[in-house]
């Protein structure tokens, strides 16, 4: 078992337990963390998680005092959504939780989103605590207190019908009461969305030099074999890095309100990634059927996009590009799709991104082999050049 501890400016500092049983051995302390007797629990569960991984977690906490409400969730971007967040907080409602019975998010990152939204909704605020169950979530959505729903908007710009998923763009920070990574939960996760976990990780590498962990990426190069076998001890120490990383990038800057960039350097790749990834005829491999793109896959193909906006700007050089593009194949993840609109469509889908500010694009992106800055208004060749180099 490994700790890492989170201090965000604004509540408590909390800690991520990452582990085998990490769950377990946090259920009797979960009354000492909240500062409250165990009373009534509401574990959101998505739907996809094994029944064996549930019953351990929630039979922990029912037997350290708990009475548990369960309320299973279908976890997909459009289920991501103002109605999902309506039925939860009924069923929190239902369940009759009082302002410091905690909400338990058993799943990947779509339910401790929403889960985590709730329940700084409910109330004004109940305690929340994160049972992440993907290797994604474990690394980066779990922790940090962004919570959040996406909204559809029409527009005539978009290839969707006129129709437009906006990722994230309804939400609050609330930050957890613990976040309980159990590494046994990925022993079931299907490959596709363990390597999808990966680009976070190749994500986290890619600005690490910044942030206390310069050899990161270097790690990450030779921990790839380990992570994609499941070795625990590799996953563990896989996920307490990533976490490390991105714990000093919320106490830096815990709302991205830093205007030379601090949590936002947290979204590299990410708004190419985001004018993709709610596109649903899109595949990493060709295959109709695999359609549509992981958030993982978007990301891995945005990292590519970024880099190599990047160099048409000046700011790395094409080696960069070529590392990246080495990394994400190494974990098995797409650096390029089929299928994608034009330039000025997808430019424009970006800018309904949460980082634009007056209609103005702001981007992430490389600087060097492991930092990054955000960037106002780029060169729209650069973002072009961005999308022809994924383009497939």
């Amino acid at each position: 078992m490994r700790t890492v501890t989170v201090e965000p400016a604004s509540a408590p500092a909390y800690e991520v337990r990452v582990g085998a049983g990490a769950a377990e051995s946090f259920a009797p302390d979960c009354a000492r963390v909240i500062g409250h007797e165990p009373g009534r629990l509401f574990a959101a569960v998505d739907e996809g998680v094994p029944d064996a991984f549930v019953r351990r977690v929630v039979g922990a906490f029912s037997g350290a005092g708990y009475a548990v409400t369960e309320h299973r969730v279908r976890a997909t971007e459009r289920t991501k959504s103002l109605e999902t967040l309506g039925e939860l907080l009924g069923a929190i409602a239902g369940a009759g939780l009082e302002r410091r019975d905690p909400v338990l998010a058993i799943g990947g990152g779509i339910v401790g989103d929403v889960a985590g939204f709730a329940a700084a909704s409910y109330r004004r605020g109940v305690p929340v605590i994160q049972c992440p169950t993907t290797l994604l979530s474990m690394v980066d959505a779990s922790v940090g207190g962004k919570t959040g729903v996406n909204l559809t908007v029409r527009t005539g710009e978009d290839p969707d019908g006129g129709e437009a998923l906006l990722k994230n763009m309804a939400g609050a920070f609330h930050q957890p009461r613990a976040v309980l990574a159990d590494v046994s939960s990925l022993d079931s996760l299907p490959d596709r969305h363990l390597r999808a976990g990966l680009a976070e990780c190749v994500k986290h590498g890619l600005i690490a030099g910044d942030w206390g962990d310069a050899g990161l990426a270097d790690w990450l190069a030779g921990a790839i074999p380990g992570v994609l076998a499941r070795d625990r001890a590799t996953l563990v120490e896989c996920v307490a890095r990533n976490v490390a990383v991105k714990a000093r990038v919320v106490k830096a800057d815990e709302t991205e309100q830093s205007s030379t960039g601090g949590r936002a350097l947290l979204n590299l790749g990410h708004t190419f990634a985001h004018a993709i990834e709610t596109i649903p005829t899109l595949s990493p491999d060709a295959d109709p059927a695999h359609a549509p793109l992981h958030h993982g896959e978007a990301v891995a193909i945005g990292l590519v996009g970024a880099s190599a906006c990047a160099a048409a700007m000046g700011l790395v050089d094409a080696s960069h590009t070529e590392r990246t593009i080495g990394a994400l194949r190494a974990c098995g993840l797409p650096v390029s799709v089929g299928g994608l609109p034009d330039d000025e469509t997808l430019i424009a889908r970006m800018r309904h991104d949460k980082k634009a500010a007056g209609g103005v694009l702001r981007l992430t992106l490389p600087t060097g082999p492991a930092s990054t800055a955000l960037v106002s208004d780029p060169p729209l060749d650069a973002v072009r050049a961005g999308w022809r180099a994924v383009r497939r």
